[in-house]
């Protein structure tokens, strides 16, 4: 069962008819215990990053993604999502994430272009990870958002895009994914990414050694 975190600020029927296209039982809730209950969690999001942490607060629904999260459920953020796994935002800031990543969120500069950047853009493939492989390297998918997440550890910049100038757009840390594009609008790209979600069984921990 996959858990679909409504909190008010995401596109919710695109991304549960997207998971169940590639295969997924997906849930759309906002209860606490039905985010605990389930296997894996997908947060996705559209808006300003405080508005959707004090949503997200005043649901009771902080502490069981982060539960969630350190008992290493599978966890996909999308868009805003993924920006709020960071320690905080500037964006009408600062405010406090998850604090599960340690980051930062910031605009995009003014000299990237329009703001905010909506649209195709290539994700370039850092290495191979459960949902984007090296193979997927340069492919398109579907952008609208005028933060970005910079996450410290550049271990973790599983893909990254430009935009005036070069972003995570891609992140990748043990059981938590990030994408700033959003999957369930990039065709058939997206679909894959979606369905390596819902089938991936976790990182199996290698063999003691004898």
């Amino acid at each position: 069962m996959i858990a679909v975190v409504d909190y008010g600020m995401g596109n919710l029927r695109s991304v549960q008819k997207a998971l169940e296209k590639a295969g997924g039982s997906v849930v759309v809730t906002s209860d606490p215990g039905e985010v605990r209950s389930a296997e894996r969690v997908v947060v996705p999001g559209v808006g300003a990053f405080k508005d959707a942490m004090n949503s997200l607060d005043r649901l009771g629904l902080i502490t069981p993604l982060i539960e969630a999260i350190e008992g290493g459920k599978p966890y996909l953020g999308i868009c805003l999502g993924m920006q709020i796994l960071m320690t905080e935002s500037e964006e009408f800031g600062p405010h406090k994430g998850l604090r599960v990543i340690k980051g930062r969120v910031s605009r995009l500069p003014d000299a990237a272009g329009k703001i905010p950047h909506v649209g195709w853009n290539r994700v370039s493939v850092k290495k191979d990870s459960p949902l984007l492989k090296m193979q997927d390297d340069g492919g398109y998918f579907y952008f609208v958002h005028s933060y970005y997440s910079i996450p410290e550890d550049p271990d973790i910049w599983a893909g990254t895009t430009l935009y005036g100038l070069e972003f995570c757009s891609f992140l990748w840390k043990d059981n938590i994914f990030g994408t700033q594009f959003h999957p369930e609008k990039s065709q058939e790209k997206g679909l894959q990414v979606l369905k390596r979600f819902a089938q991936w069984h976790g990182r199996k921990e290698p063999p003691p050694c004898s």
